[in-house]
């Protein structure tokens, strides 16, 4: 117990029972004291099928999930939920959404049943101010979110919220409204941006997806990303279209990319990077995973 928690003790003291022993004092000043700060991530998530399957993807998932501190809640912003405007889901219990077509039966019956923070919500909406953001009672958690939350935290028993990507907006609006959002880490919440740095679904090898293959253009786009990611070149990750036909084949579409840079906008200095399931799969997708904190 430091200084400043041990004088709120002291000033309890004439409101609780004698019974109460310094243990459960504690415990109850630590729920007041302010949240050590969360990391923040970044987290390849390919193909739906990783949510059933076991890889050293999802297993690299799960260990995270052992490692991090606990979090209050999560905050996503996923791939899979573009709109015109930013909204964040504000239920109480949202739904697990199905959102692909063509996988077996299995996948589809997978359920994962974290509760909602309406809370939350309200909070992120309130922190923002760079445009009005919406509540959503529709939407839920669509499989970037927990194909790959899931498998951190299998209980289903976190709070988590969605935040949707604004797609009539630039990458350099989402690293500023990303920059926004910061001071939820410092209060326990888990920020997740869940994507792909390299996603070209139409220049995949589907019958190559459980290898590690990549075209030239894949690996040269990676690394370059990876480059600017170490060495804090968030300018040149911003101007991706800037960067050449590597990154134009890489980033076709700009939906898996943009919690990259969500990721990348919440550093803070002198935190530390880790990349993981650094590896690509069927030749134009890479699981490239980022931890920072």
């Amino acid at each position: 117990m430091d200084r400043k928690q041990f004088i709120k003790s002291m000033a309890l003291l004439p409101l609780i029972g004698s019974s109460m022993n310094l243990k459960d004092l504690n415990k109850m000043t630590s729920s007041m004291s302010s949240t050590r700060k969360m990391p923040v991530l970044f987290l390849g998530h390919g193909s739906p099928m990783n949510a059933i399957e076991e890889n050293e993807f999802v297993s690299a998932f799960r260990k995270l999930g052992q490692e991090l501190i606990r979090p209050n809640a999560i905050l996503c912003i996923s791939a899979h939920w573009e709109t015109n405007g930013t909204y964040v889901t504000a239920m109480q219990n949202p739904r697990t959404i199905h959102d692909f077509g063509g996988f077996p039966q299995a996948l589809f019956d997978v359920q994962y049943p974290a509760p909602g923070s309406p809370e939350l919500a309200k909070e992120t909406r309130d922190i923002i101010s760079k445009t009005e953001v919406g509540f959503d009672d529709k939407w839920g958690l669509d499989h970037g979110a927990w194909s790959v939350i899931k498998h951190l935290y299998p209980n289903a028993d976190i709070p988590v919220i969605q935040m949707s990507i604004d797609y009539t907006k630039p990458a350099k609006y989402h690293y500023e409204l990303a920059k926004e959002i910061n001071s939820l880490r410092h209060k326990g919440v888990l920020i997740i941006g869940s994507g792909n740095m390299v996603h070209n679904l139409r220049k995949v090898e589907w019958n190559r997806l459980n290898e590690e293959f990549a075209y030239s253009w894949t690996i040269e786009a990676n690394e370059k990303m990876k480059r600017f990611i170490i060495n804090g070149d968030h300018q040149s990750l911003i101007d991706y279209k800037s960067q050449g036909k590597a990154f134009d084949l890489a980033i076709p579409t700009p939906e898996h990319y943009m919690p990259l840079l969500y990721t990348l906008a919440l550093k803070e200095e002198n935190e530390t990077i880790e990349l993981f399931n650094d590896k690509p799969v069927g030749g134009a997708l890479t699981m490239t995973s980022v931890k920072i904190g």
